[in-house]
């Protein structure tokens, strides 16, 4: 049987296929070109983003938090720059440690990293070197490093050591002022700064936080800049600085004073207001243990704020003044109308109210009655006065709404509006009893008898500087008038033989000054509705011929003594010439009037 060969192959078969191959090959080159094209085309800016985008690093730039001063411009809060210094824990392996002098490699990696680097710290290095060892490329070492002690750990050239620029909030003065400068805590808007929590720290918050930065630079492989890489920088802007009307030395003189008068009398607190006669501004606002803002949680929260702007209080018998005052301006009474003041006496309504000590009836005049702060003669005067009327008078002088100072936690005090008078109320009013006040209240209602009778708006902020430099004063209102410049200067006359000999406010008087004075004391009712504590207070101002300074302090609940004359004078009259004389005020040189105070009294 014969075996057929296959035909050998003809010549189209071996084209086709060559063909076939071709068509592949150039299906290949287009598909590889078109990818090529779309790579480079297409997504060559998007990949090329991303690769710069690996090869950046942005780091925050914190604005410095604005500095808060007193009104000489010494700084009472400000910010000082620190480092947090964290770890790259890919490129800390790369560090060496080489002999300056002969350049031998003395050890290299993390383990040498943390030999070297633990003394600066102030770590123990076998607890650092695990920390330095990982793929993060970012993990705390330390925080709130000093620039000397950042500058000394640069120094050393570890790759992956890096900074994280941040600032600390310090206090200079301690607790002086503490109670009006407030402090700051934690981050909790989530905007990376501390927020303040009390104070001008609080109230001003947003002025003073700034504006964060950044910088957007180029990093090589081994975590350097490339100098010739991209550097994007956006400014940080600083804070404002607020401008205080407190006076620094003044302030600490008076938190010692109050002090030092309420361990003395076994207080429960106290506090002491200075205001400038005539401008509003707040020189000091003293409060008894007041708060240590680098310190504040060692305070209780009772005890961070101040007293003399958020606690109300009876003002007892300084609250007479806005009466003899009203009385005046009305033309009810002059400074020497005659009144029978027995120490008991029942008003026609039925209401029977007394004066602090048992006494013969005296025949007294309305600068008598209140240079002895008679209750009895007080009421014969303000009965005198429609309600309404004086009502009118006591809202004018700013009792029974805040002030608006700067301050957080401001009370208001309490006066209810003369329809809401009870029978025995109506009377109280008239003597300081039935409202509340706080002792921020009460000094502004002094310095607008020392005013002429133009009440000003108390603040303790003179103004601020921005990130330019320039100062914006605060906005000032133009002051409301309460009573006449006559009136007022009858007030003040008779308020003069208040801290005269015979008077309640003796206690008070200043050497070489004239001074103006009213004493108060008040009870307090407690939990159960009963009278069982006092509190002592003493206002006033100086020089009484050219009024400078008004000054307000109080003493709550001393253990004993609680008359204000007694307890509260003292302390006024330490603050008063300390004040007059850090103003450079002249003492008088003319004498004070000589009012007669009744048949008997002089």
């Amino acid at each position: 049987m014969s075996t057929r060969q296959a035909p050998p192959p003809v010549l189209g078969d071996r084209r086709f296929r060559r063909q076939v191959a071709l068509v592949a090959v150039l299906t290949m080159l287009l598909v590889f070109g078109g990818r090529l094209v779309y790579v480079q085309a297409v997504q060559g800016p998007e990949l090329a983003e991303q690769a710069r985008d690996d090869r950046t690093r942005t780091s925050l730039i914190r604005a410095p938090r604005g500095d808060i001063v007193d009104s000489d411009g010494e700084v009472l809060a400000t910010s000082v720059e620190r480092f947090n210094v964290g770890v790259n824990q890919r490129l800390v392996r790369n560090y060496e440690r080489t002999d300056p002098e002969t350049g031998e490699v003395l050890g290299s990696g993390a383990a040498e990293a943390a030999e070297v680097l633990a003394p600066l710290l102030g770590r123990d290095k076998a607890e650092l070197g695990a920390e330095l060892v990982g793929e993060s490329t970012f993990v705390y070492l330390a925080k709130g490093l000093t620039p000397q002690e950042w500058r000394a750990i640069d120094a050393l050239g570890i790759p992956g050591v890096e900074p994280e620029e941040t600032t600390e909030r310090i206090y200079p003065n301690g607790t002086t002022a503490g109670n009006i400068v407030g402090y700051v805590g934690a981050d909790q808007d989530g905007d990376g700064q501390p927020d303040g929590l009390a104070g001008l720290e609080s109230t001003f918050d947003d002025v003073l936080k700034g504006t964060d930065g950044s910088l957007t630079v180029e990093i090589g492989g081994t975590g350097q800049v490339i100098p010739t890489g991209l550097r994007e920088e956006r400014p940080a802007v600083p804070g404002e600085t607020v401008h205080t009307s407190i006076d620094r030395d003044l302030q600490y003189f008076a938190q010692q004073k109050i002090d030092e008068a309420v361990a003395k009398w076994g207080a429960q607190w106290g506090a002491v207001v200075v205001e400038e006669i005539g401008t509003g501004r707040v020189l000091t606002i003293a409060d008894s243990g007041t708060v240590d803002p680098g310190d504040y949680q060692k305070w209780a929260d009772a005890d961070r704020g101040s007293r003399a702007v958020s606690a109300p209080y009876e003002p007892g018998s300084t609250g007479k003044l806005p009466t003899f005052a009203a009385a005046l301006e009305e033309g009810v009474v002059e400074t020497d109308s005659l009144f029978t003041v027995p120490d008991r006496l029942t008003m026609p309504n039925g209401q029977t109210f007394s004066d602090n000590d048992p006494h013969e009836t005296w025949q007294l005049t309305t600068a008598g009655v209140l240079a002895n702060s008679s209750n009895t003669g007080t009421v014969q005067i303000g009965d005198r006065i429609a309600d309404d009327v004086r009502y009118g008078y006591l809202r004018g002088f700013g009792f029974g709404r805040p002030t608006g100072i700067e301050l957080p936690g401001e009370t208001g005090g309490v006066l209810r509006e003369p329809d809401s008078w009870d029978s025995r109320t109506r009377y109280t009013t008239m003597f300081g009893q039935g409202m509340s006040v706080s002792l921020l209240q009460n000094t502004s209602m002094v310095a607008t008898i020392g005013n002429g009778g133009v009440r000003m708006d108390p603040r303790v902020v003179d103004g601020r500087t921005d990130g330019d430099g320039d100062f914006l004063p605060t906005e000032t209102v133009e002051g409301e008038r309460v009573i006449s410049e006559e009136t007022a200067g009858e007030v003040i006359a008779m308020m003069e033989g208040v801290a005269a000999d015979g008077g309640t406010g003796v206690l008070g008087q200043v050497e070489g000054y004239r001074i103006a004075a009213k004493t108060g004391t008040a009870q307090i009712v407690d939990g159960s509705g009963g009278l069982n504590s006092r509190l002592g207070s003493y206002v006033g101002l100086a020089p009484a011929e050219d009024p400078r300074l008004a000054v307000g302090v109080v003493m709550y609940k001393p253990a004993g003594m609680s008359y204000g004359g007694v307890i509260a004078a003292p302390v006024f009259r330490d603050v008063m010439g300390f004040g007059l004389r850090q103003l450079g005020v002249p003492p008088s040189t003319t004498p004070a009037p000589n009012l007669s105070r009744g048949p008997g009294q002089e």
